[in-house]
């Protein structure tokens, strides 16, 4: 069965950190880019980042730039969010998916976590 457990979440001040983890299994590990995407209450889903399956090269958009950094290990199976200087705003269930590419539209032939909370308290 292809698995996708996120872990890492909890409740955390304002400026604090904590680090995300994704394990995988069920699936070719290596061959697929893995990006980190988050949901606050009443919103939309958006994407936060993503590792490239090949050269491992990092994309971040713009609200997380210079604060979080994604890192992999293919031999553990796992994909990494450390999350520095975090703000309220970054309260959300962060999930971690798996995709071709890190240009992908993500919504088909892709597979999903269930999602960990991040909570940060002003």
């Amino acid at each position: 069965e292809v698995q996708l457990v996120e872990s890492g979440g909890g409740l955390v001040q304002a400026g604090g950190s904590l680090r995300l983890s994704c394990a995988a299994s069920g699936f070719t590990f290596d061959d697929y880019a893995i990006g980190w995407f988050r949901q606050a209450p009443g919103k939309e889903r958006e994407g936060v980042s993503c590792i490239s399956s090949d050269t491992g090269n990092t994309f971040y958009k713009d609200p997380v730039k210079g604060r979080f950094t994604m890192s992999r290990d293919n031999a553990k199976n796992t994909v990494y969010l450390q999350m520095n200087s975090l703000k309220p705003e970054d309260t959300a269930v962060y999930y971690c998916a798996a995709d071709s590419n890190c240009g992908s539209n993500w919504d088909r032939d892709d597979y999903w976590g269930q999602g960990t909370q991040v909570t940060v308290s002003s």
